[in-house]
Protein backbone atom coordinates (compact mmCIF):
# COMPACT_ATOMS: atom_id res chain seq x y z
CA UNK A 1 0.00 0.00 0.00
CA UNK A 2 1.24 3.49 -0.84
CA UNK A 3 2.45 5.46 2.16
CA UNK A 4 0.53 8.60 3.00
CA UNK A 5 1.61 11.73 4.77
CA UNK A 6 0.78 12.11 8.44
CA UNK A 7 -1.43 15.20 8.43
CA UNK A 8 -2.22 15.24 12.14
CA UNK A 9 -0.01 18.22 12.90
CA UNK A 10 -0.99 20.16 9.76
CA UNK A 11 -4.75 19.90 9.45
CA UNK A 12 -7.74 20.25 11.70
CA UNK A 13 -8.69 16.59 11.26
CA UNK A 14 -6.29 13.65 10.99
CA UNK A 15 -7.76 12.51 7.66
CA UNK A 16 -6.71 15.79 6.06
CA UNK A 17 -8.48 17.91 3.42
CA UNK A 18 -10.43 16.57 0.43
CA UNK A 19 -10.85 13.22 2.20
CA UNK A 20 -12.93 10.25 1.12
CA UNK A 21 -13.66 6.97 2.87
CA UNK A 22 -16.18 4.14 3.02
CA UNK A 23 -18.99 3.61 5.49
CA UNK A 24 -18.49 -0.02 6.49
CA UNK A 25 -19.99 -2.89 4.52
CA UNK A 26 -18.74 -4.27 1.22
CA UNK A 27 -20.15 -6.97 -1.11
CA UNK A 28 -18.94 -10.54 -1.26
CA UNK A 29 -17.33 -12.93 1.20
CA UNK A 30 -13.61 -12.53 0.44
CA UNK A 31 -11.90 -10.60 3.25
CA UNK A 32 -8.64 -10.17 1.33
CA UNK A 33 -10.39 -8.77 -1.74
CA UNK A 34 -12.46 -6.37 0.36
CA UNK A 35 -9.36 -5.14 2.20
CA UNK A 36 -7.48 -4.79 -1.08
CA UNK A 37 -10.24 -2.59 -2.52
CA UNK A 38 -10.76 -0.54 0.66
CA UNK A 39 -7.05 0.22 0.97
CA UNK A 40 -6.33 0.52 -2.75
CA UNK A 41 -9.15 2.84 -3.76
CA UNK A 42 -8.92 4.88 -0.53
CA UNK A 43 -5.18 5.12 -0.05
CA UNK A 44 -5.38 8.22 2.15
CA UNK A 45 -8.28 7.16 4.40
CA UNK A 46 -8.99 3.39 4.23
CA UNK A 47 -11.42 1.50 6.44
CA UNK A 48 -11.90 -1.98 7.86
CA UNK A 49 -14.67 -3.58 5.74
CA UNK A 50 -17.64 -5.61 6.97
CA UNK A 51 -18.84 -8.52 4.81
CA UNK A 52 -22.41 -9.36 5.89
CA UNK A 53 -22.87 -11.74 2.94
CA UNK A 54 -20.88 -14.31 4.95
CA UNK A 55 -23.85 -14.62 7.31
CA UNK A 56 -24.70 -13.93 10.96
CA UNK A 57 -21.62 -12.76 12.83
CA UNK A 58 -20.26 -10.85 9.84
CA UNK A 59 -23.14 -8.34 9.92
CA UNK A 60 -22.58 -5.13 11.86
CA UNK A 61 -24.66 -6.24 14.86
CA UNK A 62 -23.02 -9.66 15.00
CA UNK A 63 -19.51 -8.27 14.65
CA UNK A 64 -20.14 -5.81 17.49
CA UNK A 65 -21.75 -8.52 19.64
CA UNK A 66 -18.53 -10.48 19.22
CA UNK A 67 -16.58 -7.54 20.64
CA UNK A 68 -18.56 -7.37 23.89
CA UNK A 69 -16.67 -8.05 27.11
CA UNK A 70 -18.30 -10.65 29.41
CA UNK A 71 -21.54 -10.47 27.46
CA UNK A 72 -22.39 -12.97 24.74
CA UNK A 73 -25.07 -13.32 22.09
CA UNK A 74 -26.48 -15.95 19.78
CA UNK A 75 -28.77 -15.88 16.76
CA UNK A 76 -32.49 -16.51 17.10
CA UNK A 77 -35.03 -16.30 14.24
CA UNK A 78 -35.91 -12.83 15.52
CA UNK A 79 -32.31 -11.62 15.68
CA UNK A 80 -29.38 -11.51 18.10
CA UNK A 81 -30.15 -12.45 21.72
CA UNK A 82 -28.03 -12.29 24.88
CA UNK A 83 -26.57 -15.63 26.03
CA UNK A 84 -25.13 -16.98 29.26
CA UNK A 85 -21.89 -18.12 27.65
CA UNK A 86 -20.02 -17.80 24.34
CA UNK A 87 -21.43 -20.20 21.77
CA UNK A 88 -20.97 -20.99 18.10
CA UNK A 89 -22.29 -17.63 16.90
CA UNK A 90 -19.96 -15.65 19.16
CA UNK A 91 -16.96 -17.77 18.14
CA UNK A 92 -17.84 -17.34 14.47
CA UNK A 93 -18.16 -13.55 14.79
CA UNK A 94 -14.77 -13.33 16.50
CA UNK A 95 -13.13 -15.61 13.93
CA UNK A 96 -14.41 -13.52 11.03
CA UNK A 97 -13.18 -10.33 12.68
CA UNK A 98 -9.72 -11.89 13.07
CA UNK A 99 -9.82 -12.82 9.39
CA UNK A 100 -10.77 -9.25 8.49
CA UNK A 101 -7.96 -7.84 10.63
CA UNK A 102 -5.45 -10.26 9.10
CA UNK A 103 -6.43 -9.03 5.64
CA UNK A 104 -6.29 -5.39 6.66
CA UNK A 105 -2.85 -5.86 8.21
CA UNK A 106 -1.59 -7.47 5.01
CA UNK A 107 -2.61 -4.51 2.87
CA UNK A 108 -1.51 -1.73 5.27
CA UNK A 109 2.16 -2.60 5.62
CA UNK A 110 4.04 0.68 6.11
CA UNK A 111 0.84 2.71 6.16
CA UNK A 112 0.74 6.01 8.02
CA UNK A 113 -2.41 8.10 8.20
CA UNK A 114 -6.05 7.85 9.23
CA UNK A 115 -7.64 4.39 9.31
CA UNK A 116 -11.34 3.96 10.16
CA UNK A 117 -12.88 1.04 12.04
CA UNK A 118 -16.53 0.77 12.98
CA UNK A 119 -18.84 -0.77 15.56
CA UNK A 120 -22.51 -0.38 16.38
CA UNK A 121 -23.05 2.37 18.94
CA UNK A 122 -24.64 1.72 22.34
CA UNK A 123 -28.17 2.85 21.50
CA UNK A 124 -28.58 1.11 18.17
CA UNK A 125 -27.04 -1.99 19.75
CA UNK A 126 -29.53 -1.80 22.64
CA UNK A 127 -32.34 -1.56 20.09
CA UNK A 128 -31.05 -4.57 18.14
CA UNK A 129 -29.96 -7.00 20.88
CA UNK A 130 -32.67 -8.96 22.67
CA UNK A 131 -32.84 -9.90 26.32
CA UNK A 132 -33.64 -13.50 27.18
CA UNK A 133 -37.38 -12.71 27.13
CA UNK A 134 -37.16 -11.58 23.51
CA UNK A 135 -37.56 -7.87 24.22
CA UNK A 136 -34.86 -5.40 23.19
CA UNK A 137 -32.30 -4.44 25.79
CA UNK A 138 -33.48 -0.89 25.14
CA UNK A 139 -36.48 -1.56 27.38
CA UNK A 140 -34.33 -2.05 30.51
CA UNK A 141 -32.25 0.93 31.69
CA UNK A 142 -29.96 -1.28 33.76
CA UNK A 143 -29.37 -3.60 30.82
CA UNK A 144 -28.50 -0.59 28.66
CA UNK A 145 -25.88 0.54 31.18
CA UNK A 146 -24.37 -2.94 31.37
CA UNK A 147 -24.33 -3.18 27.59
CA UNK A 148 -22.60 0.20 27.22
CA UNK A 149 -19.97 -0.80 29.78
CA UNK A 150 -19.36 -4.11 28.01
CA UNK A 151 -19.12 -2.39 24.63
CA UNK A 152 -16.67 0.18 25.99
CA UNK A 153 -14.38 -2.52 27.35
CA UNK A 154 -14.59 -4.53 24.15
CA UNK A 155 -13.80 -1.49 22.02
CA UNK A 156 -10.73 -0.71 24.11
CA UNK A 157 -9.34 -4.11 23.27
CA UNK A 158 -10.34 -3.86 19.61
CA UNK A 159 -8.71 -0.45 19.14
CA UNK A 160 -5.55 -1.65 20.86
CA UNK A 161 -5.43 -4.63 18.49
CA UNK A 162 -5.84 -2.43 15.41
CA UNK A 163 -3.09 -0.10 16.63
CA UNK A 164 -0.81 -3.07 17.21
CA UNK A 165 -1.42 -4.47 13.75
CA UNK A 166 -1.15 -1.12 11.93
CA UNK A 167 1.26 0.85 14.13
CA UNK A 168 1.53 3.82 11.79
CA UNK A 169 -2.22 4.46 11.72
CA UNK A 170 -4.21 7.13 13.46
CA UNK A 171 -7.27 5.01 14.23
CA UNK A 172 -10.64 6.69 13.72
CA UNK A 173 -13.54 4.96 15.49
CA UNK A 174 -16.94 5.08 13.81
CA UNK A 175 -19.98 4.35 15.98
CA UNK A 176 -22.94 3.29 13.84
CA UNK A 177 -26.16 4.71 15.29
CA UNK A 178 -28.87 4.27 12.64
CA UNK A 179 -31.54 3.77 15.33
CA UNK A 180 -30.60 6.76 17.47
CA UNK A 181 -33.34 9.13 16.17
CA UNK A 182 -35.97 6.42 16.79
CA UNK A 183 -34.54 5.71 20.27
CA UNK A 184 -34.79 9.39 21.18
CA UNK A 185 -38.30 9.72 19.76
CA UNK A 186 -39.73 6.54 21.31
CA UNK A 187 -40.29 4.86 17.94
CA UNK A 188 -38.48 1.53 18.50
CA UNK A 189 -41.20 -1.16 18.48
CA UNK A 190 -41.51 -3.83 21.15
CA UNK A 191 -41.37 -7.51 20.21
CA UNK A 192 -45.13 -7.64 19.70
CA UNK A 193 -45.08 -4.66 17.37
CA UNK A 194 -48.13 -3.17 19.10
CA UNK A 195 -46.23 -0.75 21.31
CA UNK A 196 -42.98 1.17 21.23
CA UNK A 197 -40.26 1.44 23.83
CA UNK A 198 -40.27 4.60 25.88
CA UNK A 199 -38.07 7.38 24.53
CA UNK A 200 -34.62 7.54 26.09
CA UNK A 201 -33.91 10.80 27.86
CA UNK A 202 -31.58 12.89 25.70
CA UNK A 203 -29.27 13.64 28.62
CA UNK A 204 -28.89 9.91 29.31
CA UNK A 205 -28.27 9.19 25.63
CA UNK A 206 -25.67 11.94 25.44
CA UNK A 207 -23.81 10.83 28.57
CA UNK A 208 -23.71 7.21 27.38
CA UNK A 209 -22.31 8.25 24.02
CA UNK A 210 -19.77 10.48 25.76
CA UNK A 211 -18.47 7.47 27.71
CA UNK A 212 -18.09 5.49 24.48
CA UNK A 213 -16.36 8.38 22.71
CA UNK A 214 -13.89 8.58 25.59
CA UNK A 215 -12.76 5.01 24.85
CA UNK A 216 -10.89 6.28 21.78
CA UNK A 217 -8.72 8.56 23.91
CA UNK A 218 -7.06 11.22 21.77
CA UNK A 219 -8.22 9.61 18.53
CA UNK A 220 -11.32 11.02 16.85
CA UNK A 221 -14.76 9.40 16.82
CA UNK A 222 -17.25 9.59 13.97
CA UNK A 223 -20.93 8.83 14.57
CA UNK A 224 -22.72 7.45 11.52
CA UNK A 225 -26.50 7.83 11.33
CA UNK A 226 -28.22 7.08 8.00
CA UNK A 227 -31.70 8.06 9.19
CA UNK A 228 -33.69 11.30 9.12
CA UNK A 229 -33.46 13.55 12.16
CA UNK A 230 -29.77 13.15 13.02
CA UNK A 231 -29.24 14.81 16.46
CA UNK A 232 -26.19 16.86 15.48
CA UNK A 233 -26.16 18.96 18.65
CA UNK A 234 -26.32 15.93 20.96
CA UNK A 235 -23.51 14.21 19.06
CA UNK A 236 -21.34 17.32 19.15
CA UNK A 237 -21.81 17.68 22.91
CA UNK A 238 -21.02 13.98 23.36
CA UNK A 239 -17.59 14.60 21.82
CA UNK A 240 -17.96 13.32 18.25
CA UNK A 241 -15.39 14.90 15.96
CA UNK A 242 -17.46 14.07 12.88
CA UNK A 243 -21.01 13.07 11.97
CA UNK A 244 -21.59 10.77 9.00
CA UNK A 245 -24.96 11.05 7.24
CA UNK A 246 -26.90 10.09 4.14
CA UNK A 247 -26.94 13.56 2.56
CA UNK A 248 -30.14 12.78 0.64
CA UNK A 249 -32.03 12.70 3.94
CA UNK A 250 -30.94 16.18 5.01
CA UNK A 251 -33.37 19.06 4.60
CA UNK A 252 -33.07 22.79 5.03
CA UNK A 253 -34.56 22.29 8.50
CA UNK A 254 -31.23 20.68 9.42
CA UNK A 255 -29.18 23.70 8.31
CA UNK A 256 -29.01 25.44 11.66
CA UNK A 257 -27.86 22.41 13.66
CA UNK A 258 -25.36 21.43 10.97
CA UNK A 259 -23.96 24.96 10.93
CA UNK A 260 -23.61 24.99 14.71
CA UNK A 261 -21.86 21.62 14.65
CA UNK A 262 -19.39 22.63 11.93
CA UNK A 263 -18.64 25.95 13.62
CA UNK A 264 -18.14 23.95 16.83
CA UNK A 265 -15.38 21.93 15.20
CA UNK A 266 -17.32 18.91 13.92
CA UNK A 267 -16.62 17.51 10.45
CA UNK A 268 -19.39 16.36 8.12
CA UNK A 269 -19.02 12.98 6.41
CA UNK A 270 -21.39 13.54 3.52
CA UNK A 271 -22.90 10.36 2.08
CA UNK A 272 -23.49 11.56 -1.46
CA UNK A 273 -22.61 8.52 -3.61
CA UNK A 274 -25.48 6.00 -4.08
CA UNK A 275 -25.00 2.69 -2.34
CA UNK A 276 -25.97 0.67 -5.44
CA UNK A 277 -25.62 1.13 -9.15
CA UNK A 278 -29.34 1.76 -9.61
CA UNK A 279 -28.94 5.46 -10.41
CA UNK A 280 -27.91 5.80 -14.05
CA UNK A 281 -24.94 8.10 -14.50
CA UNK A 282 -24.49 8.47 -10.76
CA UNK A 283 -20.71 8.15 -11.06
CA UNK A 284 -20.18 10.33 -14.12
CA UNK A 285 -19.86 13.80 -12.56
CA UNK A 286 -17.67 14.13 -9.43
CA UNK A 287 -18.32 17.87 -9.03
CA UNK A 288 -22.05 17.37 -9.49
CA UNK A 289 -22.05 14.68 -6.82
CA UNK A 290 -21.03 17.26 -4.19
CA UNK A 291 -23.15 20.09 -5.60
CA UNK A 292 -25.61 19.75 -2.73
CA UNK A 293 -22.81 20.08 -0.21
CA UNK A 294 -21.63 23.29 -1.87
CA UNK A 295 -25.21 24.60 -1.75
CA UNK A 296 -25.42 23.74 1.94
CA UNK A 297 -22.19 25.62 2.58
CA UNK A 298 -23.53 28.71 0.80
CA UNK A 299 -26.79 28.60 2.76
CA UNK A 300 -24.84 28.35 6.02
CA UNK A 301 -22.60 31.25 5.07
CA UNK A 302 -19.52 29.19 5.88
CA UNK A 303 -16.11 29.95 4.43
CA UNK A 304 -15.59 28.23 1.04
CA UNK A 305 -12.00 27.58 2.10
CA UNK A 306 -13.24 25.39 4.94
CA UNK A 307 -15.30 23.14 2.67
CA UNK A 308 -12.62 20.63 1.69
CA UNK A 309 -11.26 20.51 5.23
CA UNK A 310 -14.58 20.11 7.06
CA UNK A 311 -16.29 17.69 4.64
CA UNK A 312 -15.30 14.12 3.80
CA UNK A 313 -17.10 12.27 1.01
CA UNK A 314 -18.55 8.78 1.48
CA UNK A 315 -21.18 6.50 -0.02
CA UNK A 316 -24.68 7.16 1.27
CA UNK A 317 -24.47 4.01 3.39
CA UNK A 318 -22.82 0.60 3.22
CA UNK A 319 -22.08 -1.07 -0.12
CA UNK A 320 -23.09 -4.63 0.79
CA UNK A 321 -25.97 -4.57 -1.69
CA UNK A 322 -23.83 -3.41 -4.61
CA UNK A 323 -21.92 -5.48 -7.14
CA UNK A 324 -18.15 -5.75 -6.52
CA UNK A 325 -17.49 -3.68 -9.64
CA UNK A 326 -19.86 -0.95 -8.53
CA UNK A 327 -18.41 -0.90 -5.00
CA UNK A 328 -14.92 -0.31 -6.40
CA UNK A 329 -16.20 2.38 -8.75
CA UNK A 330 -18.20 4.08 -5.99
CA UNK A 331 -15.17 4.36 -3.69
CA UNK A 332 -13.06 5.67 -6.57
CA UNK A 333 -15.78 8.21 -7.33
CA UNK A 334 -15.82 9.32 -3.68
CA UNK A 335 -12.13 10.19 -4.00
CA UNK A 336 -12.70 12.22 -7.17
CA UNK A 337 -15.73 13.99 -5.69
CA UNK A 338 -13.78 14.89 -2.55
CA UNK A 339 -10.95 16.34 -4.61
CA UNK A 340 -13.44 18.50 -6.49
CA UNK A 341 -14.39 20.16 -3.19
CA UNK A 342 -10.89 21.64 -3.05
CA UNK A 343 -11.32 23.21 -6.48
CA UNK A 344 -13.16 26.36 -7.48
CA UNK A 345 -16.60 25.20 -8.66
CA UNK A 346 -16.55 27.85 -11.36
Amino acid sequence: MTDTTDVTETWKFPWGPAAATGVGSMPGEDAREAARVATGELEAFPFLPELPARGPGADMTGRTAGLLAELYAHVEPSGWRISDRPGRDTRRARAWLREDLDALEEFTQGFTGALKVSAVGPWSLAAALERRNGEAMLGDAGACRDLADSLAEGLRGHLAEVRRRVPGARVVLQLDEPSLPAVLAGRVPTASGYRAHRAVDRAVAEETLRRLVAVAGDDPVVVHCCAPGVPFGLLRRAGARAVSVDAALLTERDDEVIGEAVEGGVALFAGVVPGTGAAAGALSDPAGTVGGVRSLWRRLGLSPESLAESVAVTPACGLAGASPAYARAALRHCVRAARSLANDPE
